[in-house]
């Protein structure tokens, strides 16, 4: 069949050959009928899986109800969203920005990190990622996607992730925020140690500087806990998330502590962000990660990953890193030739960098599937070491 999206589109997203029309759960369909388990979830939206039932179920009441009311005007299912998710948040992290992505919430925490502290100098790390809008992208590592863009905002330096002794210097009293995903995600699933998570928030603390934790794809529970910078026992003074938290509807938060302080009026605003809509989904995105028990879940299924890939034994994989089902394998050679094997074999992945695949399945998905999941990529790396 032929379709007119290319003929229309940019052509900024390289197209996999595929047209995906059904999702349910941890499957989705193609257009030929064709089944998958889709363990690029949307990159890790589909958290609480395709179609959940209580967050169509939102969605379809709120739509016949109220979509839109401008955050100047009170909502009360904006009202029962925060208030959920105040109770699944650290209790310093009381005070919400909405919004409607990732890169939204990080512009929103950049802003936020500058009013605070009348700095302007942020420190990020070597293969982060923020998004690709203007603040964002000059917090972004990707020289790829900077320099074409290029000037951006100044005063951004890049330092390796977990060399703490470079991060520490870095940081100093020009400095308005340090900003790092406690698990990188496009920069190949690399995890802050804890030991470095906490040296950087002992060191913005004693700077005046805030500490920005990018937990748009961590976050939400994907790692085992509701926020991956939580495993390092660290709060942060800024938490970003998107992704998940909108159950496949546009949703970003800002998350603020005391150190933000207040926020002049009209500041920083958005038409659409905190829409009636997307709380209504975000409130029965949590309801089902808190009453399904999703967080521990995602921890199970990640232990029963990694545990079946290792007992494989595949010599083609050099490392596999990440927490829960945020899952990155580094493989000894270029990984975009196993996307199409998989596909062949029913398993929808992604890249994390060149030599890693990267698996962000919904925490809904079975024991059986994980491990059907496992089984193919096991087959496809046998198959190509063979």
């Amino acid at each position: 069949m032929t379709y007119d999206e290319d003929r229309f589109e940019l052509g900024v997203y390289p197209k996999r050959g595929i047209t995906l029309v059904r999702g349910e759960g941890a499957r989705v369909w193609d257009d030929a009928g064709n089944e998958y388990l889709d363990a690029v979830a949307g990159v890790g939206v589909a958290f609480v899986g395709h179609a959940h039932p209580r967050v169509v179920a939102a969605v379809r009441e709120q739509a016949g109800t109220l979509m839109t009311a401008y955050s100047a005007f009170h909502s009360d299912v904006r009202g029962r969203f925060l208030a959920k998710l105040a109770t699944m948040m650290p209790p310093e992290l009381g005070r919400y920005f909405l919004c409607n992505s990732g890169t939204e919430a990080v512009e929103g925490a950049i802003k936020f990190a500058r009013l605070a502290t009348g700095r302007t100098k942020l420190v990020a790390a070597v293969r982060g990622y923020h998004g690709k809008t203007l603040g964002a992208l000059s917090a972004t590592f990707e020289r790829a996607y900077r320099d074409p863009i290029a000037p951006l905002l100044d005063g951004v330096t890049h330092v390796p992730l977990n060399k703490v002794d470079r991060f520490v210097d870095a940081i100093d009293a020009e400095t308005a925020a340090v900003i790092v995903e406690p698990i990188q995600g496009e920069g190949g699933i690399r995890e802050c140690e804890p030991e470095f998570l906490r040296a950087i928030a002992a060191k913005t603390a004693e700077t005046g500087a805030l500490l920005i934790a990018d937990e748009v794809q961590s976050g939400c529970g994907r790692t085992g806990a509701f926020l991956a910078s939580s495993h390092a026992d660290v709060v942060p003074d800024i938490v970003t998330l998107a992704k998940a938290i909108g159950g496949g509807v546009p949703l970003g938060v800002v998350a603020c502590g005391p150190r933000v302080g207040e926020i002049p009026p009209r500041m920083h605003t958005s038409t659409f962000g905190g829409n009636p809509l997307a709380c209504a989904a975000g409130l029965a995105t949590l309801e089902a990660i808190d009453e399904e028990r999703l967080v521990d879940r995602a921890g199970v299924l990640g232990d029963r990953f990694r545990a079946r890939l290792i007992a494989a034994g595949c010599t083609a994989i050099r490392s596999i890193r990440g927490r829960g089902l945020m899952i990155g394998v580094e493989l000894k050679q270029k990984a975009g030739r196993f996307l199409q094997p998989l596909a062949d074999q029913g398993v929808l992945a992604m890249l994390a960098g060149n030599t890693v695949l990267r698996f962000l399945p919904p925490a809904v998905i079975t024991d059986a599937e994980c491990d059907r999941l496992v089984d193919a990529l096991v087959d496809v790396l046998t198959e190509a070491d063979a």
